[in-house]
């Protein structure tokens, strides 16, 4: 099979929810393969983006189009899932739900989707933790579950909503390693995150404000006036050479849009 022309293509995209519009008049296009970090202030549109990817967010206007038959082969790791307390489910099978989208919901396990699901709980370093219960584990070993969960499922294409945000030092290495191997191995993988090294460290970067005002190359896309049209001058500062997110001052992100949600 030939490598497809893109990943996802977009053209005049508009994003709401109900009457409120988090990403407006959106046109990229981004190159099959690779890590795509997408940034940009709380409130911009990135969650939001990537549901519309995955396919649970219907476009308000516009169109947006997975390269190489990529739809019904997207993995999705949100950044937050909810789960009843003392629900009674552990973390073998959180992790083995990942294969219901090629199995379904009542036929049995194969022999290889058992070894599927014993090979991504070692790459993720939670095979002692199989049977244990999800109100048992701290946030990073959750997180890694989740991130199991969504490497154990047939896919072309996966999606991170924020997955090293608040993590221990441990969690996020072994996800970062992840990221990186999964894009080695053909995939393409898009993160979102507020982490500037992370952005710069990634094939493509889409910087967003609501709308997307850069995308392509780190080089290209992070620039001191991107970044400034981004965060607005009084929610950055710098270190070195490089611009910081502060978090410490969230009134002070310039809000092109403000009619969004995040």
């Amino acid at each position: 099979m030939s490598t497809p022309e893109y990943s996802i293509r977009t053209e005049h995209l508009t994003l709401a929810y109900e009457d409120k519009v988090a990403v407006r008049d959106a046109t990229f296009q981004l190159p099959w393969g690779g890590v795509t970090a997408i940034i940009g202030p709380n409130g911009s549109g990135k969650s939001t983006l990537l549901h519309a990817i995955a396919g649970t967010l219907p476009p308000r206007s516009g169109s947006l189009s997975l390269g190489g038959g990529t739809r019904n082969r997207v993995s999705y790791v949100m950044q937050t899932v909810n789960v009843a307390p003392g629900t009674p489910i552990t973390v073998r099978e959180v992790i083995g739900m990942g294969r219901y989208a090629e199995l379904g919901w009542w036929r049995p396990f194969r022999t290889t989707d058992r070894k599927r699901v014993d090979a991504a709980m070692e790459r993720l370093g939670i095979t002692d933790l199989a049977g244990r219960h999800l109100s048992e584990l701290s946030g990073g070993q959750r997180q890694r579950v989740y991130v199991a969960q969504g490497i154990v499922q047939d896919h072309d294409l996966l999606l991170l909503d924020e997955p090293l945000t608040g993590l221990d030092l441990v969690s996020a290495r072994v996800i970062d390693e992840i990221i990186h191997t999964e894009s080695a191995e053909g995939c393409s993988v898009l993160v979102t995150t507020h982490d500037l090294d992370e952005a710069r460290a990634a094939d493509n970067v889409v910087l967003m404000a609501g709308r997307i005002l850069a995308y392509g190359p780190p080089e290209q896309v992070l620039t001191r006036a991107n970044l400034a049209a981004a965060y607005g001058l009084g929610s950055l500062h710098e270190s070195g050479k490089d611009f910081v997110d502060d978090p410490a001052h969230p009134d002070e992100v310039s809000d092109p849009n403000p009619d969004r949600s995040r």
